[in-house]
């Protein structure tokens, strides 16, 4: 690969060889510090904007959880921020660290190389709700689907190169009657309408992020008992939408008390559920994708008690949000209390980033969620986004800039 990026006659940096300056040096920057790169002088602009870089740079970065969070009104704007988390930042300010500042609340639905897939929580209902954007080049365009659907899923169709959407009509007891019960697709950047393509089971309803592996988006869904019945019960076997053949299967999933809940595993599945009597997490690693064996690997005894005792109010067990990051081959259990982000390690402690009990291991923060969501950041250009409704650039609803 480091042959296809050419350099001009004289050297990047003088001393070294241009091969280590790209390879070894540029290649590990983050985007925000890649983007000031490219000011240093024409020969470093081209080289970081070689597409070949850009997807090697892409698949280095780590992907982090993502979080919403408010602000207070600066100059009369409301900041709503999207936060990262990275256990592996040298100090608690760049462990939750902004990756974008926007002008109005957004929810993340999804996310693709790079991209986040959005939805404006003061216009949900009208054509203008959803949007996609990418936080490190600071892109944003409308995605203009009809009001009436929602989105599912985003996900590269790699026999045609294009970036589609899987999308669902909104579903309130029954559906609009000019739409199939099901799922459709929608290229993005394309003028047809969403192309319908079935539905794995007419009871079945996707809900929260999928988790994008092998070619594939995978959930653990939910299911009405009938129309009159309109409570969601959780059906004990995966969804999983194969991206290339665009079709529907189903997976088998561990036995477990609890709702499951669906997250990547350095490469494989994970699943985690709440188990409110014992205040414990049991977390399932998919040993064999193919033959679909499941291996119970942690069983974490949250430490309620102390959190409790910290922080005052913080409501029952049943009430606090969770997700799972794998670290290094072990787990770090992120627990969401008010507004206050811990986590917790394999074995049930309260850590900070050098693994002791100390008083530093929250961060208080008005507004903070969880999304599920999982950005791997990226600079690589795509043709479809100028082709969208809206299209902008370091404009609204982007707002300031993050340090």
């Amino acid at each position: 690969m480091a042959a296809t990026v050419t350099v001009g006659a004289r050297p990047l940096l003088p001393g070294l060889p241009d091969e280590i300056v790209v390879w070894e040096i540029l290649l590990r920057l983050p985007p925000k510090y890649l983007l000031r790169c490219r000011a240093v002088c024409c020969a470093w602009r081209t080289v970081t904007s070689a597409r070949d870089f850009l997807l090697a740079h892409h698949g280095r970065q780590p992907s982090l959880p993502i979080f919403s969070g408010d602000k207070a009104w600066i100059l009369g704007v409301h900041h709503h921020n999207m936060l990262a988390f990275d256990h592996r930042a040298a100090t608690e300010d760049d462990q939750l660290h902004a990756i974008a500042r926007l002008d109005e609340a957004f929810l993340p639905l999804d996310s693709c190389d790079g991209m986040l897939v959005l939805i404006n929580l003061a216009r949900v209902g009208s054509s203008s709700c959803f949007s996609i954007c990418n936080p490190a080049t600071r892109q944003h365009a409308l995605l203009g689907l009809p009001w009436d659907f929602s989105v599912t899923g985003m996900y590269l169709h790699r026999p045609t190169g294009e970036y589609r959407l899987l999308l669902q009509p909104r579903w309130w007891g029954k559906v609009a009657p000019i739409y199939h019960i099901g799922f459709y697709v929608f290229a993005l950047g394309s003028d047809q309408p969403p192309r319908y393509i079935g539905w794995p089971q007419t009871s079945l309803g996707l809900l929260g992020v999928p988790v994008h592996m092998r070619d594939s988006l995978h959930w653990c869904p939910v299911y009405c008992p009938s129309e009159g019945n309109q409570s969601l019960l959780h059906e004990r076997k995966l969804v999983v939408f194969d991206t290339i053949a665009e079709s529907f299967r189903r997976m088998r999933e561990p036995t477990g008390h609890g709702t499951p809940n669906l997250f990547d595993m350095d490469g494989t599945l994970g699943i985690y559920t709440c188990n409110s009597s014992s205040e414990a997490i049991d977390i399932w690693v998919l040993e064999s994708y193919e033959s679909e064996v499941w291996d119970l690997k942690y069983r974490i005894k949250l430490p309620v008690a102390i959190i409790r005792k910290e922080f005052q109010d913080c409501g029952d067990f049943w009430e606090w949000d969770f997700d799972v990051v794998s670290v290094n081959g072990g787990v770090l259990l992120l627990v969401m209390v008010e507004e206050w982000l811990l986590y917790v390690d394999g074995d049930g402690k309260l850590v900070d980033g050098d693994g002791k009990l100390v008083n530093r291991f929250y961060r208080h923060c008005r507004g903070l969620s969880v999304s599920e969501c999982r950005l791997k950041q990226s600079l690589v250009p795509h043709t479809f986004f100028p082709a969208l409704e809206g299209y902008a650039v370091n404009a609204s609803p982007f707002i300031g800039s993050v340090k």
